[in-house]
């Protein structure tokens, strides 16, 4: 099973490295990290980059797509090169997913049209414009197509998606491995439990603060 994480500038670290700490343990997968060149393609605050180790034509057909997230998720919307690839990839995948504003990308390429579907909780109304029905739950399974929420959301997406392909043993021995048992200080992880004061904040519409979505 090959599994294909897409790589582009400016991409949310925890959206790829997180599905992909787990996902890469399933027996017999092959993880590649891809983008249109080979090299290291930098994070969303310039301080990080993973290595892409092949080009969007050298893995034409991946058994599972996912799409990272990212402030500047625009970019990769409106590359014509990204998104023919997510059309020629999704047409022979098993699974086609997406972390965080990675779902913005997919519904650009069309493939998320009139199916239901989440992303970060500022860029519901982006969706919706894409003719994606955004919902507020942490994972969405429609069809063959997973959507994952914020950030961080794309651990839990990944221990569903090893549950499905796997079977709960495998899925819940990887968990256990990973030891994935998150206890936060807080409880202010979704804009339904935050302070009201700190979600109207981001809510407010400043640019700069786009840079918090993944």
């Amino acid at each position: 099973m090959q599994i294909a994480v897409l790589l582009y500038d400016r991409f949310t670290t925890l959206d790829a490295v997180g599905p992909y700490e787990l996902l890469a343990r399933l027996p017999g997968a092959e993880t590649v990290f891809v983008a249109k060149e080979t090299g290291p393609v930098r994070n969303d605050q310039g301080s990080l980059a993973l290595v892409a180790d092949r080009t969007l034509a050298e893995v034409p057909h991946p058994d599972i797509v996912l799409v990272p997230g990212g402030p500047d998720a625009r970019v990769a919307m409106d590359d014509p090169e990204i998104l023919d690839w997510l059309r020629t990839a999704d047409a022979t995948s098993t699974w086609t997913t997406s972390v965080c504003t990675g779902s913005l990308i997919l519904a650009s390429a069309g493939l998320l049209k009139d199916r239901r579907a989440t992303t970060h909780w500022l860029a519901f109304d982006e969706l919706r414009a894409l003719g994606v029905e955004p919902t507020g739950e942490r994972v969405v399974f429609d069809g063959k197509y997973v959507t994952a929420a914020g950030v961080s959301s794309g651990i839990d997406m990944a221990l569903h998606l090893l549950g499905r392909i796997a079977g709960d043993e495998t899925a819940q021995t990887i968990q256990l491995l990973t030891e994935y048992d998150p206890q936060p200080p807080y409880d202010a992880g979704s804009p339904e439990k935050a302070p009201a004061e700190i979600v109207a904040y981001w809510r407010g519409g400043d640019k700069g603060r786009a840079d918090a979505r993944g």
